[in-house]
């Protein structure tokens, strides 16, 4: 979770006096655990992220959803499961992401599911394509109280972007951008907070600055230059920037590829927050998109359950001990996104 200053500021809106005293002790047990290198859970999670959907309407490479390459099955979040969520958790909830595989706006409630969590005082995000954003659609979002939009664009040209946006239209992200500020203007809304994120591979790093300059045209918010993570990276990938600026992984003199960040035995992620996928699984983290990690289930348990339970707390064990030889974190980056405005 990468948030700007303006983030930072409508996350602490939402915060009671229960949700500080939360975060501080999920604090707290967080550096006990690290110095004792053993699980210690005091709190529930200030943070979540929340599947709609694992359906797409694009075919992007190094992403399994578009791709087809789950072992779980696609599916749409129920409505139920999704109150049930916001009720028992919003207490504690600061932040939801509604966004973890898949287009969000492809599920016929997803807006439904963000007015109810805005209704209960959250701080609500999403991640989307905008090949759905009509005018119509534009004005249903400003109006369901979403306070951050990510767009992504990753290319300024239609042969640019289509070589990582497979199946998507340049034409239709713009014009989609368009109707959102629009909407935003004329609802008088200073929400939602719009975000173009800008995935940088090789085929699109010549046009940073041209991105730069639409999204200044178009009067996004910001721009946000995401590191992409591709799954085989040792012996190098042509999805991989030259300018290693904007790459999560570094050359090594014999020619292979190695991930720039150290791999430290803990993770603030175990703590503060966690994911749910469409059918209710909770997974340890966004790292784990093909759910292999399932801890439990919200549609037929209590979050609170699952969030403490043994499965739960052996794996953040293992992040303390030996989290080299956790897969899904082998690749994991955190940090690795760098903020243009």
């Amino acid at each position: 979770m990468n948030f700007g200053k303006n983030d930072n500021v409508a996350i602490l809106k939402k915060m009671t006096l229960k949700k500080v005293v939360n975060l501080l002790r999920l604090l707290l047990s967080f550096y006990v655990s690290k110095w004792k290198k053993e699980s210690r859970l005091k709190g529930m999670p200030f943070a979540l992220s929340i599947e709609p959907t694992t359906a797409c309407n694009l075919a992007c490479p190094e992403c399994p959803s578009g791709l087809k390459q789950f072992s779980r099955p696609t599916g749409n979040l129920k409505q139920g499961v999704n109150k049930k969520i916001i009720d028992e958790l919003s207490p504690y909830l600061s932040y939801i992401n509604f966004y973890f595989q898949g287009e969000p706006f492809i599920h016929p409630n997803f807006l439904e599911m963000i007015n109810y969590a805005a209704s209960k005082n959250i701080y609500t995000a999403t991640s989307t394509n905008a090949h759905f954003l009509t005018k119509e659609m534009a004005d249903k979002t400003v109006e369901s109280g979403l306070n951050r939009l990510i767009i992504s664009i990753d290319g300024t040209t239609q042969e640019v972007y289509e070589q990582y946006r497979v199946n998507g239209n340049l034409e239709k992200v713009i014009a989609g951008t368009k109707n959102i500020i629009a909407s935003k203007r004329k609802l008088k809304s200073k929400t939602p907070h719009v975000i173009f994120q800008f995935l940088v591979v090789r085929p699109n790093e010549h046009q940073i600055g041209e991105a730069k300059e639409l999204a200044k045209e178009l009067g996004v918010n910001e721009i946000k230059f995401k590191t992409a993570q591709v799954y085989d990276f040792e012996n190098g990938n042509p999805l991989i920037p030259q300018n290693e600026y904007y790459s999560r992984y570094k050359k090594q003199k014999d020619g292979t590829y190695k991930i720039k960040n150290g791999l430290l035995n803990h993770c603030w992620r175990m703590w503060s927050s966690a994911v749910i996928t469409w059918d209710g699984s909770v997974v340890p983290c966004c790292f784990d998109k093909d759910a292999k990690h399932k801890l439990g289930n919200m549609a037929f348990q209590s979050f609170s359950s699952v969030w403490k339970n043994k499965d739960y707390n052996g794996f953040r064990n293992m992040i303390l001990t030996d989290r080299n030889n956790i897969d899904i974190c082998k690749n994991c980056t955190e940090g690795s996104s760098v903020y243009s405005n």
